[in-house]
């Protein structure tokens, strides 16, 4: 899937700091002819150009080395319908295209390599990865593994993943590896619905140690997607990495429940009518019936965390009006949120320095927000993310991300190409000086 064109690789400056870019599963299910990762050479230059040394990915480690799905060498990555998702972030998926996910992995950390850019290796299989083939295999056989087994095959996966990377000689490039993407967030460990972080314990605790045994020259952690300063203590030992993802919602989340939306842990509020007046007068003109807005298959919705009414407000809102609400309604939240996110960063802080390991911000700053909306791109969302950013440096991180938007299948990478340069400068300590 890589160009044949062999340009000199432009390498990314050694700095013990990791400036990162979130590719997620995008470099696998955006990489068909004039895609973001049809070339991924071209997608790593432009990443070192940018100033970015670390990219963030899913392996496919049960697709690839559970074991458990039969055809994995012959899946395609297909879109979740002819316009559903195209407008929604990560969902604007085209495919068509054949994907032989092992020649795939082994590229990109050819290309790794080429760029001497690091990589993290984690897995979004129990959230999104699935609902991009063609069809459900991969999604069943992760709802057959009992969830208290999950955590364990997922382990098992990516030790098998780690050895075949071993074996090509290409292991050198990883940063760290994560058990899973928002351990917190997934159906990879089963929810007790008594607490947030202590039923993670015994499953990733031995999840971790299973991983660490088998590669001890890697380090091991899990993600978490929300974060708890008090009961940060009930996160489970071993992890080698405190790997945290700081979505400070405010203005956003306040417009989520404007339009009948929820985010995280907070659910949808029950409204009398659906599109809310709010939302029905953010709506294109063109807008579908929402009963009529439905993926092409089904089983898509279950194979992703994501709910239809979502998909249909980031589809078919009309970007400027969503924008306006948020830079009307947002000055009583500047500093809450400012609030919320200096409190996250300096409680992960403490927590990494009482457990004597590094701090990483993995996701970020402000909320999922419509593809082609503006607001965490401009002023007041490039505000936030250099506050969270120079927060993070001052308390001694030793990765961040300056956004999640910040990566080739996001709009902001062919905008905002000075401003990452500059905010990931201040990351990696290369070129300008941390602002205090």
């Amino acid at each position: 899937m890589s160009s044949t064109e062999t340009p000199a690789p432009r390498s990314a400056p050694v700095t013990d700091r990791m400036a990162i870019t979130l590719w997620d599963f995008s470099w696998y299910t955006q990489a068909g002819p004039g895609e973001p990762f049809a070339d991924i050479d071209r997608a790593f230059r432009e990443a070192v150009d940018r100033g970015f040394n670390t990219v963030r990915i899913c392996t496919m480690p049960f697709l690839l080395f559970s074991g458990l799905v039969p055809d994995r060498d012959s899946i395609r990555i297909r879109g979740l319908g002819k316009e559903f998702g195209q407008r929604t972030r990560w969902y604007n998926v085209r495919g068509g295209y054949h994907l032989d996910g092992r020649r795939r992995l082994l590229e990109l950390f050819e290309a790794a390599a080429r760029h001497n850019c690091r990589v993290i290796v984690s897995s979004w299989e129990y959230q999104q990865s699935p609902c991009f083939a063609d069809s459900d295999h991969w999604h069943r056989a992760l709802a057959a593994v009992p969830p208290h087994q999950r955590a364990g095959i997922m382990a098992k996966s990516l030790a098998v993943l780690l050895d075949f990377l071993t074996d090509h000689d290409l292991a050198h490039p990883i940063a760290y590896v994560e058990v899973h993407n928002e351990v917190d967030n997934c159906s990879l460990v089963p929810d007790d619905g008594r607490s947030h972080y202590a039923r993670l314990r015994e499953p990733l605790e031995r999840a971790v140690q299973y991983l660490r045994s088998r590669h001890p020259a890697t380090p091991v952690t899990y993600s978490l997607g929300e974060t708890w300063p008090r009961e940060l203590a009930d996160l489970p030992e071993g992890a080698q990495i405190a790997h945290f993802h700081f979505y400070a919602y405010g203005v956003l989340g306040a417009l989520y429940e404007a339009v009948g939306l929820g985010h995280g842990t907070h659910q949808r509020r029950e409204t009398e009518v659906w599109p809310t007046p709010d939302l029905a007068a953010m709506l294109l003109p063109d807008a579908p019936p929402f009963d009529d807005y439905r993926p092409e298959a089904p089983w898509q919705l279950a194979a992703t965390g994501i709910q239809r009414k979502l998909f249909y407000v980031h589809d078919w809102v009309d970007p400027d009006k969503w924008d306006q609400w948020l830079y009307e309604n947002y000055p009583p939240h500047r500093e809450a949120m400012r609030d919320t996110l200096t409190l996250w960063v300096d409680s992960v802080a403490d927590f990494a320095r009482q457990r004597d390991i590094p701090a990483v911000l993995g996701e970020g700053v402000i909320g999922y927000t419509p593809r082609l909306t503006r607001f965490e791109e401009d002023a007041v969302g490039k505000d936030l993310a250099e506050y969270t950013v120079n927060r993070c440096l001052q308390a001694g991180f030793h990765g961040v991300v300056p956004t999640s938007n910040a990566a080739p299948h996001h709009p902001m990478w062919h905008t905002d190409q000075t401003w990452m340069r500059r905010i990931n400068a201040q990351i990696t300590g290369i070129g300008t000086a941390v602002a205090h």
